[in-house]
């Protein structure tokens, strides 16, 4: 009885298996079936149907699936429009596809082509893809050409006509804009003897002035009614700070103050004082502008309030917008410190470091002492609008160009330091520099950037890329924001040189 009980067990365990293998072969051949089916090529006699897309919004770059019917499986003969915009077909299967949302594609209608000819097949979505703006890189003024030695001269911004084009802007450059017109963004050059006007009224760049030796800052004082410029002469007398005035057009000229090798003169936004330096030993001086309008002052009536630590260290001032603060850039030596200012005594206290190291250059993000930079050169501070709505005592943001480092860094309050734009993607090129417009931290790839000036009516950044010869701009996309014919040209392509020591 037993060994029946045993025998008729094995004769079940055997049927389920072979139950099992029928059904996985059952599976196996549906499996197959619909391998098949969704792997089958592109049938022209068949319509092409879009069922629905993921994710349903983004910006330029998003990557997108779509799905739907009788999409083939040959990218090759597949082609999506964003928005009217082409995008970049990645891979193709049957019932989806794999693309990357365009620039521009601000209408958001969605466009699959497939085939070629008259055996092409076209389907529309019904839905719309939520195109969102999103802040990129592109080109102002300048070109280059295959010498790299267009002439200095003033014209337009853009033009078909190459002569009729603004051209030069290979030396480090400052900017500001004008506080009483924010349509004139005023521009020297180091090394080149012009002040130079960037109109966005007319859409030229004037050459105003060709006076000069090494201009090497601008600011205005803060009734916007005289323009103060930072000159690096190597004498001891010679000047180092000079006012223009606006009722001469700037046509003027009166020495403020005599020193040697001045690296940059900031005003004092509330207090209206005069701070400028010296590459000679670090000198950090004050000018009491209110009293020079008032009653009159030599120009060697100044202050030395102390020396930032030795001699030869080239840097600029930059105050914040409150007067509570400035950051001194050090510019040779690759860090930024900061001084509180007193208001009782009207005067900048010590410094001390909030971000890199001392002779210690590389690049970096982190906080404080972590940070590395590699000559930071200009910056401006930026209203944060979610430090205003959290209430934050401090609501501004420092964002400044890091020349070798060929980016443009962001600088918080509490000291920690992000790349905002620059060095594109690792995996598109190694090299950090180069010229490509697009994505800020995707694509977009300066050489030495210096100059930064920021517009805040319109929200747009203004960079001065001296290595590239142009005037570069950090924006949401506009409708006019076409890639740069030249911007394909990929960092690296160009041999090793001096100019561009290795990172």
């Amino acid at each position: 009885m037993r060994l029946n009980i045993i025998y008729n067990k094995k004769r079940l365990r055997a049927l389920y298996l072979i139950l099992a293998f029928i059904s996985m072969g059952f599976y196996g051949c549906q499996s197959d079936d619909r391998e098949e089916e969704i792997h089958s090529p592109f049938d022209p006699s068949n319509p092409v149907e879009i069922s629905g897309f993921t994710p349903g919004s983004g910006g330029a770059g998003q990557r997108l699936v779509i799905y739907g019917q009788n999409f083939g499986t040959d990218p090759g003969i597949v082609s999506v429009f964003i928005g009217g915009k082409e995008a970049k077909v990645i891979s193709v299967n049957g019932e989806s596809l794999y693309c990357l949302v365009p620039r521009q594609a601000f209408d958001g209608d969605i466009e699959v082509r497939v085939g070629r000819g008259d055996r092409q097949v076209i389907a529309y979505s019904d839905k719309h893809f939520e195109y969102q703006r999103k802040m990129v890189v592109s080109t102002l003024i300048g070109y280059k050409n295959d010498r790299g030695d267009e002439p200095w001269k003033d014209g337009k911004f853009k033009s078909d006509d190459q002569n009729e084009m603004a051209s030069g802007f290979w030396e480090p450059s400052f900017m500001k804009f004008d506080p009483l017109n924010p349509k004139h963004l005023w521009v020297t050059f180091d090394f080149n003897n012009g002040l130079y006007l960037i109109d966005f009224e007319d859409s030229t760049i004037t050459k105003k002035r060709s006076d000069f030796d090494r201009p090497r800052s601008i600011d205005f004082t803060n009734d916007g009614q005289y323009m103060i410029i930072a000159e690096d002469r190597g004498g001891e007398n010679d000047r180092a700070t000079y006012r223009l005035s606006r009722d001469k057009d700037w046509q003027d000229r009166e020495i403020l103050t005599r020193y040697r090798q001045c690296n940059g003169a900031s005003v004092h936004p509330v207090n209206g004082e005069l701070y400028f330096n010296s590459y000679e030993k670090g000198q950090f001086f004050r000018f009491d502008l209110n009293k020079y309008f008032s009653e009159g002052l030599g120009d060697k009536d100044y202050e030395t309030l102390f020396v930032v630590h030795d001699p030869q260290w080239e840097y600029k001032i930059f105050i914040h917008p409150s007067g509570n603060y400035a950051y001194i850039m050090v510019i040779n030596q690759h860090y930024i410190l900061r001084v509180d200012y007193n208001w009782e005594k009207e005067q900048f206290n010590q410094p001390y470091l909030v971000c890199g190291q001392l002779k210690s250059p590389g690049y970096q993000d982190g906080v404080g002492s972590d940070v590395r930079m590699r000559n930071p050169y200009q910056g401006v501070f930026v209203k944060n609008d979610d430090y205003v709505e959290a209430g934050k005592p401090d609501e501004y943001d420092f964002y400044f160009t890091d020349q070798y480092n060929h980016a443009i860094r962001k600088l918080t309050p509490e000291g920690s330091v992000t790349t905002f734009a620059g060095r594109g993607s690792s995996s598109i090129n190694p090299d950090p520099y180069g010229y490509v417009n697009g994505d800020l931290r995707e694509e977009a790839r300066f050489d030495r950037p210096s100059g930064i000036a920021y517009n805040e009516e319109e929200g747009a950044f203004y960079i001065g890329d001296q290595m590239n010869h142009r005037i570069r701009k950090i924006a949401l996309e506009e409708m006019d924001d076409t890639p740069d014919k030249e911007q394909g040209t990929e960092a690296g392509d160009r041999p090793f040189s001096l100019s561009h020591p290795e990172e």
